[in-house]
């Protein structure tokens, strides 16, 4: 058709001329013979209803005319048209007189192919002793008298019957063969046949292109809607259980013919080569109501030419905007910890592959995750309002309490063992001494990273009565060797303990101080 692109009847009959030259080259039996038959009888069934199309085509273009008021310029665009139709009818006409001639020359007639070889008789009919025969007197200058009058109404026609160097399809050690030795030397009849209905197949392709472009010129463009299928709408494809499913099921249509401009609200939309546009837009967050929904709408046109003269069709879509839902999973996801890595895995499920979350805070500050929705909060206030965006788009926003990080309690240990403030412990025995800082069981829980404490230092003395017997000791770390006081106690002494600092390392590996005051008195046995 018009714009270079063929209808699929028109693809059909290329594969079969593809497939009919590719038979030419091999040696033919009788199942081959026969296969050339199936294809001369399918390009004349097309054919013929092709020229019946082209009639219609003109008739056509006379009612255009008419519907005009038979303009000047209108009716000489029909004369053209109708010579058009008339100069395809006697080619036409004239290469089924050739037909009968191959027919009559190899004793066959149209109903009965008894002999569908008789190579020598084609060769002797179309080929002839000195270059005399059909192929060369007359066939190959009509289809090229031919070809050369419609290139004034197609730009981009060529030479119906071409020689071998001419011809880019020919392989390169057929390149010097002359036109009727490409189509009829050492060729069955039946070859021979298809090879014409296939010329008659070209000479209307090349009509139809013509006279389609005449049409235009006065509006009489029949739009042909030769796709169509089945569609179905559903109310929702989402449907609880229990309740009813509702859909539309209804026929489509399109025409293959027809290049259609569309577009999405104002602006141009991409169409496919199926001819259907492509809609697609992410969906702003609107006005939610208090169920979460926001109503909207799309806009779109479809425009196409139709009688020489642009037809718009306009269609409004409505939708509705569901606010997503997020989904935050932590170990402690009512507050967070005061300057401790609260890692928070955020999620919508509405969105699904289309999840490509970012995020802000404020009252924090936040640390990217590894995977999608893994984010990590440090709160550096009393509160935290974490922002979550998808793509750019705002999803929504959740705001955290903040505790404050529990204080570890610290422990004495001697020899192994807790120390006794009550009932003392043995003087021996705090040679050895260790202070532990232990985290909060359920800080250490949520947050295990964050909860590592030690004890930096502290001061041990070793009291008698009530002065010091022996000057206070500074320990830096939580272990001490204390052989000097397992030295100098008597019974009925003591030891004073008193931390001095406590460190955590949190989970980015960095120390801080914790404030914590914690004494300890143990009598020595």
């Amino acid at each position: 058709m018009a714009g270079g692109k063929e209808t699929p009847r028109q693809k059909m009959i290329g594969m079969m001329y593809l497939v009919l030259t590719a038979l030419l080259a091999l040696q033919v039996n009788s199942a081959i013979l026969l296969k050339f038959k199936f294809i001369d009888d399918s390009l004349l069934s097309v054919n013929d209803k092709t020229s019946v199309a082209a009639d219609g085509t003109v008739k056509g273009i006379q009612a255009a005319v008419v519907k005009n008021q038979n303009q000047a310029r209108d009716k000489a665009v029909l004369a053209q048209s109708e010579e058009i139709r008339q100069k395809t009818k006697d080619l036409i006409s004239y290469l089924r007189g050739v037909r009968q001639d191959l027919l009559k020359a190899t004793e066959n007639t149209a109903t009965d192919l008894k002999n569908m070889s008789g190579e020598d008789k084609v060769a002797i009919t179309m080929l002839g002793g000195k270059k005399n025969g059909i192929a060369y007197t007359t066939m190959q200058p009509k289809l090229n008298e031919y070809a050369a009058y419609m290139k004034q109404f197609v730009a981009d026609a060529t030479p119906l019957a071409l020689d071998g160097k001419q011809d880019p399809r020919v392989t390169k050690d057929q390149r010097g063969k002359n036109f009727a030795e490409l189509n009829f030397e050492n060729t069955p009849v039946v070859a021979a046949l298809a090879t014409i209905s296939q010329k008659e197949t070209e000479i209307l392709k090349l009509e139809a292109e013509a006279l389609q472009k005449q049409a235009e010129k006065v509006g009489a463009r029949t739009i042909v809607f030769d796709k169509i299928g089945a569609f179905a709408s559903a109310e929702s494809n989402t449907v609880a259980a229990g309740t009813k499913y509702k859909a539309e099921l209804f026929l489509t249509a399109s025409a293959s013919s027809i290049s259609p401009r569309m577009t999405l609200n104002g602006g141009p939309l991409s169409v496919g080569p199926d001819g259907k546009g492509k809609v697609e837009f992410t969906a702003r967050p609107g006005a939610f109501d208090a169920s979460g929904n926001a109503k909207a709408s799309w806009t779109g046109t479809i425009k196409f030419n139709q009688n020489g003269r642009d037809t718009t069709f306009t269609v409004k879509v409505p939708y509705t905007i569901t606010k997503p839902v997020m989904q935050i999973q932590s170990a402690s996801v009512q507050a967070l910890y005061f300057k401790c890595g609260n890692k928070l895995s955020v999620s919508v499920p509405a969105l699904g592959a289309q999840y490509k979350p970012s995020f802000s805070a404020s009252g924090a500050s936040v640390i990217a995750g590894s995977k999608v929705g893994d984010v990590t909060l440090v709160p550096n206030s009393k509160e935290v309002t974490l922002n979550v965006s998808s793509s750019g788009n705002a999803i929504g926003s959740q705001t955290f309490q903040v505790r404050p990080i529990p204080k570890p309690t610290i422990e004495c240990y001697v020899g192994g063992r807790p120390v006794n403030e009550k009932q003392g412990t043995p003087g021996t025995a705090v040679r050895s001494m260790t202070l532990r800082a232990i985290p909060d069981a359920g800080f250490a829980t949520f947050l295990p990273d964050d909860a590592k404490f030690r004890v930096s230092s502290y001061e041990v003395t070793l009291v008698r009565g009530r002065r010091p017997a022996l000057p206070p000791r500074t320990i830096n770390g939580p272990e001490a060797n204390l052989s000097d006081i397992v030295n100098a106690y008597r019974e009925g002494d003591r030891i004073y303990i008193e931390v001095k600092g406590v460190q955590r390392l949190n989970f980015q590996g960095n120390v801080e101080s914790v404030n914590v005051s914690k004494q300890f008195n143990v009598p020595l046995l």
